[in-house]
């Protein structure tokens, strides 16, 4: 069984990262939590921590629509940064669109594990962070 420490949430539904903190309590195995509300901040993030993989999370739950910079446009940029990190990041896209196109698009990104449908349970998060 795998104990993650570090999550990234890049989502900004206040609603929905409430009660993904919520659920992240419950399980008590993240240990530290960084949370985003836009792309681009969570960019400059990595940005900063490529050096030190030991700040850099394990795992990235990524929402696709929000302002400054979307979750496809992170992810056109993560692409480019993801090899220089030292370490393998999970990449979780989390989103309430059920457009097979969105699904397709995301799944077809080889940064990207799976496309989650919100809202997550905590069955489903344990599941993708495997405890």
């Amino acid at each position: 069984m795998n104990s993650y420490k570090k999550l990234t949430l890049v989502d900004d539904d206040e609603i929905f990262v409430f009660l993904t903190k919520k659920m992240i309590e419950q399980v008590k195995v993240i240990h530290l939590l960084n949370v985003f509300g836009n792309g681009l901040d969570a960019l400059n993030f990595l940005r900063d921590k490529k050096n030190d993989a030991d700040l850099l999370p394990e795992i990235i739950l990524l929402d696709l629509s929000m302002p400054v910079l979307n979750g496809w446009q992170f992810l056109e940029e993560y692409t480019k940064l993801y090899p220089i990190f030292g370490k393998k990041i999970i990449v979780y896209v989390c989103s309430s669109s059920i457009s097979s196109t969105d699904i397709n698009r995301a799944k077809s990104i080889n940064e990207v594990s799976d496309y989650v449908i919100k809202p997550i349970t905590i069955d489903k998060l344990r599941e993708l962070v495997k405890f």
